[in-house]
């Protein structure tokens, strides 16, 4: 009995994990459907998207203009000279625009939960994060990452950099780990939108204030600050820890060289935590009943 009960179990666990891959897969599946809707849309007022992208472009632009009218003043920056922070700022701007482009709806969550709208989402078969994720999706945040990319091979243009196989492959795995990373702060923070409906805002100080954070050398902020964003909410992994060590700087707080190659692991362990956080939040939401 105990041996088939054994075998019974583990038959069914390849049905579960099948079931969790079908799952996820249909999840893509409905947001690429959901995204492509919303390009559809876009693509109907051409000039109308030009202008956007240019804006958000050039919004975005402001930030790297404020710190080069600094250097009109001063030399470095926290010990870091103009080239080197655009490094950090070209990788971190990069990598928060593909999570913004990607999962930027999230933060209209609290708004759904109020109005009740998020009900219509429930009842559709089709994974919720999908639907919500896929919202309004707005490919002017292209702007965003064109304007990080620029800056980032500003950076690598300018700066004499002692090349290595290593330090070539960090500059990807940097920037698409840091999405990661940010993305599942994005889901974090709608999770947290199933309790505290006004709570965009608490999500945008560690997204949008994360991003403006990475921008600027650990060096110019408090010890205290920097351990938080390494060991509490992980952003120094997104461009920090790679960045300096492309640069050959030395890390805060002391850190180990091979810190620098933790991003991957970081990011699939944020996931975890988020996709925990999304089924708590989901769980617990309860119907407006409009």
């Amino acid at each position: 009995m105990a041996e088939a009960g054994v075998q019974n179990a583990v038959a069914a666990e390849p049905g579960i994990v099948f079931a969790e891959r079908s799952r996820v897969v249909e999840g893509v599946r409905a947001y690429g459907l959901i995204v492509a809707m919303w390009l559809r849309s876009t693509m109907a007022y051409r000039a109308s998207f030009v202008m956007t992208a240019v804006g958000n472009f050039v919004a975005t632009g402001f930030d790297f203009v404020t710190i080069m009218l600094m250097f009109t003043h001063v030399d470095v920056l926290g010990g870091f000279t103009l080239p080197e922070i655009a490094l950090l700022y070209g990788a971190s701007a990069t990598a928060f625009g593909l999570a913004d482009l990607v999962l930027g709806s999230m933060d209209r969550l609290g708004r759904r939960v109020r109005d009740g709208t998020l009900d219509t989402l429930l009842v559709r078969p089709v994974p919720v994060l999908a639907q919500v994720a896929a919202d309004r999706f707005a490919l002017r945040r292209l702007g965003r990452i064109t304007q990080g990319l620029l800056v980032l091979g500003y950076a690598l243009l300018v700066l004499d950099i002692e090349w290595t196989p290593l330090k070539v492959a960090m500059l990807p795995m940097m920037v698409l780990s840091g999405a990661a990373v940010f993305g599942a702060v994005f889901v974090v923070g709608a999770a947290f939108q199933f309790f505290a409906q006004d709570a965009s805002e608490v999500q945008n100080a560690f997204t949008y204030g994360g991003t403006t954070l990475l921008q600027y050398p650990p060096s110019v902020f408090a010890k205290d600050l920097v351990r938080g964003v390494t060991f509490v909410v992980p952003l120094a992994f997104v461009s920090w820890l790679p960045a300096l060590y492309v640069l050959g700087r030395d890390y805060p707080l002391d850190l180990p060289r091979w810190v620098a190659f933790l991003p991957p692991l970081v990011a699939v362990g944020c996931w975890v935590l988020a996709g925990l956080a999304w089924r708590v939040g989901l769980r617990s939401y309860r119907s407006t009943g409009s």
